[in-house]
């Protein structure tokens, strides 16, 4: 007999990603292999992990559901599981609008999938399981991590904010931290296994500690991390402004480990907007934070998230955006037209902007944004830079005879092959030649190659059957596990 086959499709923020990794450590534990790439739902469990922030994330749903149910006619004993926000926030039409669904679970029981799925089986009918709160932190379930080299280390689940363009803090909850201990113990256990690079996740990061009753908890988490031996690279998403104080910017200047890289959305730099959007600061703060960082840290390299067309945003504050844009020099902006998104108070306001209003507004903005990035990273041009080599970056590489990876604050930059072989997670040195406003380049030789714990633990685990290894167990204390920067957007958006 066969071993079944499991598919996980994920949509949304680095929540869910991480989340879907769970949802792969959890069918690996229960049997379950994952499905060759370019299966395409032809697997025994399809698992949908889903967003709830975009206005069309359910017609997308049920779009990728109708063209599974023709498959699922035809091969008996397939299921199909819908989880994450929207199974969260539209859990009672799920099943009513594709009842071939089989298993439909929240942000709050992840854990439960595999019993799911199996009673489902036994009894031959759909099972719809929604908890309203955290049932155990996300951290304890078996995880099957993607990168051998660089891992997510969820710090905090849930959101106090009510920020009334999202509807996160509706599904995933109140804030709710790890203790500290775990956190770095899961740390050490992965270092153990070969990584070196790990992202501190939370809804709203560096919130950390408001769960117990710590101001100063994210910044003594940083420098603790620096004391680990052998994690070479930290960075953390998303942190919000509100709780962006001085101790945290001290501790990521002095604290050699964590990378010189901010990721911090402003969504409006526009004060009257600001107040619509419940943001809980003002531009003249969001540039200042900009400014003692940048003190701190003069190479660190700051991102940021944009909403465009927000309800009543005038040319006015629109262009107050474009001041701070400027004023700002963020090394790369993700720029969103502003859409409805149903069960938040943004979507029932007055002054609903045009859509061609809108899209003219994200053109001028994303005009500015590239001129900007492109001023910046030429700066790069000259510079010797160590890049982590990272696997799936460059899509051109095999034509170009190129590898591509990280430098420390987190730009993309591709560099000409060396001789000696060269694995992901490896280091490698390199003189940057050319700069373009979303990655750098280095055409000439490498100054420098070392290889890493991290890419033996990548070569270790491509050397091995992909089914077994790289299942871990979030809480290392239960057993020794076996061995990614940031998207943003999405439920990300602090």
């Amino acid at each position: 007999m066969s071993e079944k086959t499991y598919e996980v499709r994920t949509y949304g923020c680095q929540m869910n990603v991480h989340d879907s990794e769970r949802l792969s450590g959890l069918l690996e534990g229960a049997g379950y292999v994952r499905a060759p790439e370019g299966a395409d739902g032809d697997a025994d469990v399809v698992v949908f992990n889903t967003c709830a922030v975009r206005e069309n994330a359910d017609n997308k749903l049920y779009g990728n559901l109708g063209r599974l149910a023709p498959m699922k006619t035809k091969r008996p004993g397939m299921q199909i599981a819908v989880g994450g926000c929207l199974a969260q926030k539209d859990r009672d039409t799920i099943t009513k609008r594709a009842p071939w669904v089989d298993v439909v679970f929240g942000t709050h029981n992840i854990g439960k999938l595999p019993v799911l799925l199996e009673r489902a089986r036994i009894q031959e009918e759909a099972q719809v399981e929604i908890a309203e709160s955290l049932e155990a932190f996300p951290s304890t379930l078996p995880t099957r991590r993607e990168s051998a080299y660089a891992a997510w280390v969820s710090i905090s689940v849930g959101c106090n904010n009510t920020c009334t363009f999202c509807i996160v803090p509706a599904l995933r909850g109140k804030e709710k931290d790890r203790r500290t201990g775990d956190i770095l113990a899961e740390i050490e256990a992965l270092v153990a296994e070969g990584v070196s690079e790990i992202t501190l996740l939370g809804q709203n990061v560096n919130a950390y500690g408001s769960d117990i009753g710590d101001r100063e908890a994210f910044s003594k988490l940083l420098r603790a991390c620096g004391k680990i031996e052998g994690l070479e690279r930290v960075r953390f998403t998303s942190p919000h402004p509100r709780d962006f104080t001085d101790d945290v910017i001290a501790a990521m200047a002095e604290t050699p480990n964590v990378m010189p890289q901010l990721h911090m959305p402003l969504q409006s730099g526009s004060d009257t907007i600001l107040k619509a959007m419940r943001r809980s600061y003002r531009q003249e703060r969001f540039l200042g934070i900009i400014e003692r960082v940048r003190a701190a840290m003069p190479d660190a390299a700051i991102s940021t998230d944009i909403i465009v067309g927000f309800p009543g945003e005038t040319e006015e504050d629109f262009e107050q955006t474009m001041h701070t844009v400027r004023e700002a020099r963020f090394t790369n902006a993700f720029t969103f037209q502003y859409s409805i998104r149903p069960g938040t108070p943004a979507a029932t306001m007055d002054n609903q902007i045009p859509k061609e209003v809108v899209q003219e507004r994200y053109l001028r903005l994303v005009a500015l944004q590239e001129e900007i990035s492109w001023e910046e990273n030429k700066k790069q041009v000259g510079r010797t830079l160590d890049v982590m080599v990272a696997e799936g970056e460059g899509r051109k590489d095999g034509a170009t005879l190129r590898l591509s990876g990280r430098a420390p604050d987190n730009r993309l930059v591709h560099f000409t092959k060396p001789d000696q072989e060269v694995r992901p997670g490896d280091v490698v040195t390199v003189e940057i030649t050319y700069a373009a406003p979303h990655h750098l380049l280095a055409e000439g030789e490498a100054k420098a190659v070392r290889r890493t714990r991290a890419g033996d633990a990548w070569e270790k685990r491509n050397a091995e059957p992909q089914q077994g290894p790289g299942v871990m167990l979030g809480l290392p204390k239960i057993g020794v596990p076996e061995p990614l920067p940031a998207a943003a957007g999405g439920c990300s958006i602090a």
